[in-house]
């Protein structure tokens, strides 16, 4: 007795959302036509907030790449003097240990006005926020007279490869935390003039990200340029 195989059009996979035809404006391949694919699953689309740091996250992404790229010039410079100075003789530990302390204070304080504004405290947000750009100030004010002083001595950038590559490495991350003051600043009016809109607290969210990013990188700058540099 012989039993005849199953039709393959017997077998139907189970309906798959993702699916071109699959969609909930069309019918697959079953009722003849041919539907569009919705691209996202039963829950729906992403938020914007979500789309948004995540997008936010590519950039910052991309920003390592750029500062990875500063740091390995760093260390292939770092013993080109030329006959100048060294990170042992022109890196002062005092100032460079109230700068550090004051940029990592600032990460801190920036997290205590995120979880202010998730509280919508506009006081609290405010007052934390403009306790970071006042460390934030400081920060890169004792970085600007360090490269002014070093400048006077004849430490410039033109002095030597290893001063060139100081400058450049330094002084991209001192231009990142002077373009997140700026931006600090504007976040502070919009919040003081337009409230906890969704808009403003996904810009708040970037914002946080790209400082606390900054302090991760100063981490870096302070372990390879400083500590290995007054250690040579």
């Amino acid at each position: 007795m012989s039993t005849a195989a199953p039709h393959p059009a017997s077998f139907r996979a189970p309906h798959d959302p993702y699916a071109l035809g699959g969609g909930r404006g069309g019918h697959g391949n079953d009722g003849g036509h041919h539907g569009e694919a919705t691209g996202h699953g039963a829950g729906g689309p992403a938020s914007k907030r979500i789309v948004v740091g995540y997008g936010f996250w590519i950039y910052l992404l991309s920003d390592i790449v750029l500062f990875s790229a500063f740091f390995a010039a760093y260390a292939v410079l770092a013993g080109e003097t030329a006959g100048g100075p060294s990170g042992a003789e022109i890196f002062d530990r005092g100032r460079l240990a109230i700068e550090t302390g004051c940029l990592l204070l600032s990460s801190y304080t920036c997290g205590l006005g995120s979880i202010a504004a998730a509280r919508r405290h506009g006081r609290s947000t405010q007052l934390w926020l403009a306790a970071t750009g006042v460390l934030g100030l400081v920060f890169l004010g004792i970085e600007v007279q360090e490269f002014a002083a070093l400048a006077a001595e004849g430490a410039g950038p033109q002095r030597s490869a290893f001063l060139s590559a100081f400058f450049a490495l330094v002084g991209l991350h001192g231009l990142h935390v002077g373009i997140g003051l700026l931006w600090l600043a504007t976040m502070m009016a919009q919040i003081a003039t337009r409230g906890f809109r969704p808009e403003v607290e996904r810009r708040l969210l970037c914002f946080n990200l790209f400082w606390h990013a900054l302090d991760i990188v100063w981490v870096g700058v302070f372990s390879i340029v400083y500590l290995l540099g007054n250690l040579g």
